[in-house]
């Protein structure tokens, strides 16, 4: 039980030691505390673009855009990065609304609205990410696959071509890589918004105690 806990209890049951709060005082407290925590999601989604922009920049060098260029996606590198860009500006955005409208806020059942709004938008924001990923994944594997085929040149100047049960084997390699690395991204979200998610989570449950 932690200190608002015993405060709220403190204020329900008006015995003990500690300082009497009001029905006031206690959501402000809860307001303030739910303000952080959503602010804090602001933040991280903004350190997270950044980071990731700054790993592309680096990546995309002359060679990385030839061998793009080579297996004929270039121009869905660029599209893809394009979009990705605007739909990640987008919830940096929504999350940017959802801190102002918590801060705002000046009564529990509206706050306890827009702390559902907040963890939708996360829950939202990652789904798109760990969807786009596997897709983008599974189109750049394709047609990767498929320049290989085409172009793979042996010593003799004769065409290779893999069997059906090498690419039935590479293929489920490729899925369980790509599982794994789904599972990754997963499990970091989970981490990073999940602890904000659940103190958020807690915050609801005190307003709706709150109100009954």
């Amino acid at each position: 039980m932690d200190g608002l806990d015993l405060l709220k209890k403190d204020w329900k049951k008006r015995e003990g030691s500690l300082p009497h709060l009001s029905y006031d005082q206690i959501y402000q407290m809860l307001w303030k505390r739910s303000s952080s925590i959503v602010k804090w999601i602001f933040v991280i989604s903004i350190i997270e673009f950044l980071f990731w922009g700054v790993i592309n920049i680096f990546m995309a060098d002359h060679e990385y855009w030839e061998e793009m260029e080579q297996i004929h996606l270039k121009e869905f590198t660029v599209a893809t990065y394009v979009i990705n860009y605007a739909i990640t500006f987008f919830f940096i955005y929504c999350f940017y609304k959802n801190y102002r409208k918590i801060s705002a806020t000046d009564n529990a059942a509206e706050l306890m609205k827009n702390i559902l709004r907040t963890k939708k938008t996360v829950k939202y924001y990652i789904g798109y990410i760990l969807i786009s990923t596997a897709l983008v994944a599974l189109i750049y594997t394709y047609f990767m696959m498929d320049y290989h085929t085409s172009s793979t040149v042996v010593d003799d100047m004769e065409k290779y071509s893999f069997t059906p049960l090498q690419w039935l084997m590479f293929a489920g390699i490729m899925i369980g890589g790509l599982a794994v690395f789904l599972g990754l991204i997963w499990l970091f979200y989970r981490v990073v918004y999940g602890i904000l998610l659940r103190r958020l989570n807690r915050n609801y449950k005190e307003l709706k105690k709150l109100e009954i």
